[in-house]
């Protein structure tokens, strides 16, 4: 099994950074076209210094186009984007000195060893022969590597590779770090490992821009942006996003069949939303619903309910709020 690292995972949201510093990554407008498909719609928003910034979305909403633009990789349709007071389009190279990048397939050289990689990309990043090894040390203890260092990258676990990555990536101590889906495919202990490493740079003043399709990943962000179709839907605190989009009452129904039950949940009296979360329901109500009388309406229907609780709304619940009501704000204008 893989090591999580020692210590348990702060997941309170962490001080959001002062207000009087420069922001370290500027959007305005931002628009990426692929022919006529457009992958990045208008997208605008500023971080700060020290902020971990969470893009939360699903496969296919513009996220990874959104980053690779803001790592000087995709030159932007229209719009700006500044990146540690650099722009984007104009100097892309001086973007990449400034910044740390970890895409989410695993791209560094499997015949080489851990600290052969790591060597390899303090000389990509220009890392000096003097301080080059007391960076790979470095980057081996935040990584966790120590006692790896002589293995070969292709040897190694899922979790321990994106680890690898991630040192290979802020090798050079950059100021603003981005991480695409940096999570993804590997275990619960590797995913809190992580968490703890983006924590630990954020307290050392460092930027970090995540996406993630991870809810629970989502709250441990200052701050959040939902994105849908290549465009922010909802941008805030985990916290105050949860409190702004919480209408009605909000009930977790755990019931079997789970397809079944959310039609017949849709069309229930007093019942707004019905979507599948795990294995049960969430439904978004009016706030006089009646248990008893949704209990029965859906038993009439050949349902099986175990159980029904009223809840807190989730991120998750938030996201579903959201880009429902864009749609039907898109198919009313139509």
């Amino acid at each position: 099994m893989e090591g999580a690292g020692s210590g348990s995972l702060n997941t309170s949201i962490p001080a959001r950074p002062t207000t009087g510093s420069a922001p370290s990554v500027t959007v305005n407008r931002l628009v990426k076209r692929f022919g006529k498909f457009v992958a990045v719609d208008e997208v605008s928003f500023e971080t700060m210094p020290g902020e971990i910034f969470g893009f939360l979305g699903p496969n296919g909403s513009g996220k990874s186009t959104t980053i690779r633009m803001l790592c000087g990789l995709l030159r932007p349709s229209s719009g700006r984007a500044s990146v540690a007071g650099i722009d984007v389009a104009a100097e892309p190279e001086a973007v990449r000195q400034q910044i740390g990048y970890m895409s989410q397939r695993f791209s560094l050289y499997q015949d080489l060893t851990v600290r052969e990689n790591l060597r390899f990309f303090g000389g990509m990043y220009g890392v000096s022969a003097r301080d080059l090894a007391a960076r790979i040390s470095w980057a081996v203890a935040m990584a966790g590597l120590d006692g790896r260092e002589s293995t070969l990258a292709r040897e190694l676990a899922g979790g321990w590779r994106q680890r690898l990555a991630l040192g290979c990536a802020v090798l050079h101590r950059p100021p603003i770090v981005f991480l695409d889906e940096p999570t993804s495919g590997v275990d619960p202990m590797s995913r809190r490992h992580f968490w703890q490493i983006i924590h630990q740079m954020s307290d050392d003043g460092v930027t970090v821009f995540v996406t993630t399709h991870y809810m629970e990943e989502a709250e441990y962000c200052n701050r959040l942006a939902l994105i849908a179709r290549g465009r922010i839907v909802a941008l805030g605190q985990p916290s105050e996003l949860r409190h702004r989009f919480a209408t009605g009452a909000l009930l977790r129904v755990e019931c079997a069949p789970l397809g079944e039950a959310a039609e017949a949940a849709r069309s229930a009296p007093g019942v707004i939303e019905s979507a599948i979360f795990g294995n049960g329901l969430h439904l978004t109500a009016e706030k006089d619903l009646s248990i008893e009388g949704l209990a029965q309406y859906l038993a009439a229907r050949g349902i099986h309910v175990l159980a029904i609780e009223r809840i807190g709304p989730t991120l998750g619940d938030v996201f579903v709020s959201v880009t429902r009501d864009r749609a039907d704000t898109a198919t009313r204008g139509h």
